[in-house]
C-alpha cells in the first residue's frame, strides 16, 4: 500500500507538491531558528565563563561581595598553596590564577611626555607557562590583528580599537598606572606585543592583557591573585558537578569568620548568571514553542484544505465499495509520507544553512557599539543533536493531524446519497 500511495504522491502533483513545499519551508525555518537561538545562548555563556566567571571561581569572601569592583586589596594571599590544594583535592579541573584590574594607560611621545591617555580594563592571565590553556580560552591567536602573543615578560596585548585611536603600533611602549594591593600608586612600563579584537564591544573599547607574573610585580601582589578560576577538562560546564565541588570546598571554611577566607562559587551562582541562563533559556523555549505552534497551524490547515478538496474522490471510492476505515487510513498514510518527505528536505536545507551560520556567523557589531554585556558581535548558530529531529513536530505531526481532522468528514458521508452528489 505504501508503494502505491508513494506513486500517487509522485504522479499527482496537484495534491502533493504544495504541501511538500510548505512542509519543507516550515521545517527549514524551524531548524535554522532553533540552531540560531541556541548558538546565541551558548556563545554568550562560554564567553562569560572564559573571560570572567570560569566554571568555578574562588575568591575571598570580601572580594566576592562586589567582584565587579576588582578590588585587589581584597585578593587571595598565598595563592600558590591554594592552587596546589585545589589541584590535589579536585583533579580533572584546570585551576588558574587571574587578576582583573582597571587602570590608566599612558602613551609617551618622542620626548617621553604624555602623548595620549585612556582608561582600560585589564586581564592578567598565564600566557608564558608551557602548557597553559589560557590563551586558547581567550581565543587570542585568532583575535590578534597585528603583532604576536607575548613571548617574554614585559610584553602585553591591547585592543585594536584602542591602538587605532591613539596610533599605537607593536613595539611601542606604554605605562600602566594603577594601585597596588596595599592601596599605593603603581606604574610599570610595557611593550605592545600586538593588538587584538575579540568582537565584543564591551572589551574592544579598551582592554589590555598581560602575563600574570607581570601584574603581580606591577601591583605588589607577590604570590597573591584576585581570583582562582576552575575549568572542567572538557571545557563543558556541568552544574551538578560544579555545585557538589563548591559545596564540599566551602564546608571546610564554614566555621571561619575571616573575611579573607576563600569562597567558591559556581558559574551559575555568579553575577546574575543564573538569571541570565534561566531567562535566555525560557525566552528561547517560548520563541521556539510559538514558532512551532504557528508552523503547525499552517501545516495543519494545508492538510485540512488538501483533504477537503478531495471530497468527490472519497465519494467515488466509497461508491466503488471501499470502506470508510480504509480510506481514512490511506489519508493518514499519505499525510505521513508527505510530511516525511517535506521534513527530510526541510531538515537538510535547514542544517546546511545552520552549518553556514555556525561557520561564518552574522556580524552585528553595528548594532552593539555601545553594548556593555559580553555578547559576541559575530553571532553564530550551533547545530545540536536535537536539530536533526526538531522539524518532526511541525513537519510530520501537524500535517497528519490536519489530515486526521479532515478525514472525519469521510464518516459523515451517506452512501445512499453518493450518486446524487456525484451527478452534481
Amino acid at each position: 500500500m505504501i508503494k502505491f500511495l508513494l506513486k500517487g504522491i509522485v504522479h499527482d502533483r496537484s495534491r502533493s507538491f504544495l504541501p511538500i513545499i510548505i512542509v519543507s519551508i516550515g521545517v527549514m525555518l524551524t531548524v535554522v531558528l532553533y540552531c540560531w537561538l541556541y548558538g546565541i545562548i551558548g556563545d554568550s555563556i562560554v564567553m562569560n565563563a572564559n573571560f570572567t566567571t570560569g566554571h568555578l571561581r574562588v575568591m575571598t569572601r570580601a572580594y566576592a561581595q562586589k567582584p565587579e569592583q576588582m578590588a585587589n586589596d581584597l585578593a587571595i594571599l598565598d595563592a600558590g598553596r591554594l592552587v596546589e590544594g585545589l589541584q590535589r583535592d579536585y583533579p580533572g579541573i584546570d585551576w588558574v590564577k587571574r587578576i582583573r584590574f582597571g587602570a590608566l594607560m599612558d602613551f609617551p611621545d618622542a620626548k617621553g611626555e604624555t602623548r595620549a591617555q585612556g582608561p582600560v580594563l585589564g586581564w592578567a592571565i598565564d600566557l608564558l607557562s608551557p602548557g597553559s590553556k589560557e590563551a586558547g580560552r581567550f581565543n587570542i591567536e585568532k583575535s590578534i590583528v597585528i603583532g604576536n602573543i607575548p613571548s617574554k615578560s614585559g610584553e602585553a596585548l591591547i585592543s585594536d580599537d584602542f591602538a587605532l585611536k591613539f596610533n599605537v603600533q607593536p613595539g611601542d611602549t606604554f605605562t600602566i598606572f594603577g594601585t597596588t594591593m596595599d592601596g599605593s600608586m603603581a606604574f610599570r612600563n610595557f611593550i605592545v606585543a600586538g593588538t587584538l579584537r575579540f568582537g565584543v564591544a564591551a572589551i574592544d573599547k579598551g582592554a589590555v592583557i598581560m602575563d600574570i607574573t607581570d601584574a603581580q610585580a606591577a601591583f605588589s601582589m607577590d604570590d597573591a591573585t584576585g581570583e582562582v578560576l576552575g575549568f572542567f577538562d572538557d571545557e563543558i560546564y556541568d552544574d551538578e558537578k560544579a555545585t557538589s565541588i563548591a559545596t564540599r570546598f566551602n564546608m571546610k571554611f564554614n566555621a571561619s569568620k575571616d573575611e579573607f577566607a576563600p569562597l567558591m562559587i559556581t558559574l551559575r551562582g555568579q553575577e546574575g548568571m543564573a538569571e541570565m541562563m534561566d531567562y535566555v533559556n525560557a525566552a528561547a523555549g517560548i520563541m521556539i514553542f510559538v514558532f512551532l505552534l504557528a508552523m503547525s497551524l499552517v501545516l495543519w490547515n494545508t492538510g485540512l484544505i488538501g483533504s477537503l478538496r478531495r471530497y468527490n474522490e472519497f465519494g467515488v471510492r466509497l461508491a466503488l465499495g471501499e470502506s470508510k476505515g480504509h480510506i481514512y487510513k490511506t489519508l493518514l498514510y499519505e499525510g505521513v509520507l508527505i510530511g516525511g518527505i517535506g521534513t527530510v528536505i526541510g531538515t537538510v536545507i535547514g542544517l546546511v544553512l545552520a552549518y553556514y551560520l555556525q561557520t561564518v556567523g552574522l556580524d552585528t557589531s553595528g548594532m552593539m557599539k555601545n553594548a556593555s554585556m559580553m555578547i559576541p558581535s559575530v553571532v553564530r548558530a550551533v547545530v545540536t543533536p536535537s536539530a536533526y529531529y526538531i522539524g518532526l513536530i511541525p513537519g510530520l505531526f501537524s500535517i497528519v493531524l490536519g489530515n486526521a481532522l479532515a478525514g472525519i468528514g469521510i464518516y459523515k458521508r451517506q452512501t445512499a446519497s453518493l450518486f446524487k452528489e456525484l451527478e452534481v
